[in-house]
């Protein structure tokens, strides 16, 4: 961040903060600021947006800057050292807080001169601005600081950032469920931020504490002698949860290792990947990913696929959001890695193939992260046995089926891709996330505004048409047969529209993967190309 980057995200981040204000700003001559009229509904819409967009970006962003702050020390063989300087743990902790989320606070406050802006059309108070920006940053910080406290319990980058994601997921998904189910009552909006708040400051003290007092003791000095993990004796003293990597379905993604030599034509890069590579760390975040993701599914599977089957596309986008966090983490630094560790240019010089490479490390990755995101579609499986709605809709159950896989298949190209072309695997993921981020939910976003602020556009239909990159829109539009509709459409057009609109994504999907998969093909046909990018 203190290079060009830093100034460009800043500048890119004004930029279109500048845009939705422009667009969104009242086009009447004369505007009645009455307190039900339409411009000063407008202006809470416009604020609640800015605070929402702001609220789901620091939640995305926060562990991407925290995350990587003491493992970075300990892939960097530099943790023994900073233990060992006259630094006091909670010094160091402290720092490391700040440190991360120092850019992102500008970030934040930096948009605060463009929503004041929206005070003059009415409909918002100072202290509502006021107190969303204190319940902003007190996330900020929260998030933060659950991600510190990831960053010290595990040994790599990758593993603190998805459990720290998993552990986010659930209070930013409720933030905005609080913020915008309370729009119309601002007074008992802010009157219930405090005790948020209050719990808020509680978790950031608790876990500065534990993680002041995890640095005074550490269990994990020696980091040179704990690169490679016994799984036995890992598995003997695990808590909850053991992975038995030679029985089903735990050998799915975690088979054992090979006591035995290869077979005649088999992959040694994936051999390599599926059964050392991954695991050489241990299967704790594994463990952690696995039991987190069933029980915050609980509640979801429950309400949206028995009790009220008609919400099972929600269920569906929970999945899918699953896999949009766990998925680049086994992907993204395929390649990176052998730059870092400096064996890229010995494999590109071996007799395998760019295709033997290329489908050993994507397959590796996407055969985990796949089989991860599958422990949460059983459930829907089951729902098809127990609920008879479901019997008449099997055809919306494929659907659902096929758009969790090729969201699968397209989290793990994309990350392999930016592996392909970034120099280390930090920048490959972030670059991965940002970019199935904007792919799956800009147009969303988009749709959402045009909706809202120019609802009798002719260029809305148009916009929302356009959401087929999105599989959360695909999900949702999946028609399900749960009763007459009252709604004044025609029914037939309706659900040919949205299966239209379905097909419309699977023909995306396919020519984007494609397009990835034959664009590294030639990338590492021209093998000078790919060992370049590490110079």
């Amino acid at each position: 961040l203190r290079m060009a980057r830093g100034f460009i995200l800043l500048l890119v981040y004004q930029a279109l903060l500048g845009v939705v204000v422009y667009f969104a700003w009242p086009q009447d001559t004369r505007l009645d600021l009455s307190a039900n009229s339409a411009s000063t509904k407008q202006t809470r819409d416009l604020v609640d947006m800015f605070f929402i967009g702001q609220f789901v970006v620091a939640s995305m962003m926060a562990p991407s800057f925290a995350a990587g702050s003491i493992t970075g020390e300990k892939e960097r063989k530099t943790y023994e050292m900073l233990l060992a300087s006259p630094l006091r743990p909670p010094a160091i902790v402290l720092g490391k807080l700040v440190a991360s989320l120092a850019h992102l606070a500008i970030l934040v406050f930096s948009s605060l001169p463009i929503v004041m802006l929206c005070l003059p059309l009415g409909g918002v108070h100072p202290s509502e601005l006021a107190a969303a920006y204190l319940g902003l940053m007190l996330s900020v910080v929260t998030f933060g600081m659950i991600s510190v406290a990831c960053s010290a319990y595990f040994q790599r980058t990758s593993a603190s950032l998805v459990v720290s994601y998993l552990l986010i997921l659930i209070p930013a998904l409720l933030g905005v469920i609080y913020w915008k189910a309370l729009a119309d009552y601002g007074s008992m909006r802010l009157f219930l931020l405090v005790p948020v708040a209050a719990v808020s400051i509680a978790l950031c003290v608790g876990l500065f504490v534990n993680t002041s007092v995890m640095l005074l003791h550490p269990p994990d000095v020696g980091s040179e002698g704990k690169e490679v993990v016994d799984l036995e004796q890992e598995s003997q003293q695990a808590v909850g949860l053991v992975i038995q990597r030679d029985q089903f379905p735990d050998k799915l993604f975690a088979p054992p290792k090979r006591d035995d030599l290869m077979e005649d034509g088999a992959n040694p890069v994936y051999d390599k990947e599926i059964r050392s590579e991954i695991f050489s760390q241990g299967t704790l975040m594994l463990r952690l990913v696995i039991q987190v993701s069933m029980v915050l599914a609980i509640p979801f599977m429950a309400i949206c696929l028995y009790i009220y089957p008609q919400l099972a596309a929600w269920y569906i986008c929970y999945v899918v959001v699953f896999n949009m966090l766990v998925g680049p983490v086994f992907s993204a630094g395929s390649v990176t890695s052998e730059r870092e560790r400096e064996t890229l240019d010995l494999l590109l010089t071996t007799t395998i193939s760019p295709w033997q490479i290329l489908w050993g490390k994507l397959v590796a990755g996407l055969r985990v992260s796949s089989v991860l995101t599958l422990f949460l579609v059983w459930p829907v499986l089951l729902a098809c046995v127990m609920v008879t709605l479901y019997w008449a809709n099997m055809l919306a159950v494929l659907a659902y089926l096929s758009i969790v896989l090729i969201t699968c298949l397209t989290t793990a190209m994309v990350a392999l891709f930016c592996s392909v072309l970034m120099k280390k695997s930090s920048i490959a993921m972030m670059t991965a996330y940002l970019a199935i981020i904007l792919m799956f939910c800009a147009t969303l976003a988009i749709g959402f505004f045009a909706t809202t602020f120019y609802r009798d556009h002719p260029a809305t239909q148009a916009v929302q048409e356009l959401s087929f990159t999105s599989p959360f829109s695909v999900a949702r539009s999946i028609p399900l047969d749960v009763g007459p509709i009252n709604n004044g459409s025609n029914p037939a057009a309706v659900e040919v529209k949205n299966w239209i609109l379905y097909f419309c994504y699977l023909g995306f999907s396919v020519l984007l993967n494609l397009g990835l998969l034959f664009t590294m093909i030639w990338l590492f046909r021209s093998r000078w190309r790919v060992a370049g990018l590490g110079n």
